[in-house]
């Protein structure tokens, strides 16, 4: 097992993520931003929603995540559609619109980080993707 200086570097490291992300959202186009991309994102994968499951699943404040929400219907980039089991509920749904604003931005992200890694062998990339998702893991299993 990895002694405490070596999570004390990896914790350095994960810190150092923060100005990657930074950089990538400066390269998003027009009024998209990283956290709409963040939102559009996971209603995409995980088909529509209420509100307090993307709160529950972005680990976000409801107060944020319905900001989140306001910006991005007034932007018709999503939906929200009265719940037929609830209809004091509403469901959040990506619109056509919307899933084509995620589409560009993924894209955009994805030609942002190969131009950048672009002398990684594809190995490490693999790799470097393996591990990122198990922390994930970890963490939201933890």
């Amino acid at each position: 097992m990895a002694d405490r200086k070596q999570f004390a570097e990896l914790a350095t490291q994960l810190r150092a993520t923060i100005s990657v992300m930074r950089g990538m959202a400066r390269t998003l186009p027009g009024d998209c931003q990283v956290a709409s991309v963040g939102v559009l994102s996971v209603i995409s994968r995980h088909g529509e929603m209420r509100i307090g499951r993307l709160a529950e699943l972005l680990d976000i404040d409801m107060s944020v995540t319905s900001r989140h929400v306001a910006h991005l219907a007034d932007r018709g980039w999503i939906e929200r559609a009265p719940d037929p089991l609830d209809k004091r509920s509403r469901l959040l749904r990506l619109t056509t619109r919307g899933d084509a604003v995620l589409r560009t931005a993924q894209d955009h992200i994805a030609g942002v980080l190969a131009d950048r890694l672009d002398g990684w062998p594809d190995e490490d990339v693999e790799r470097f993707t393996e591990l990122l998702a198990r922390l994930r893991t970890d963490f939201t299993t933890a």
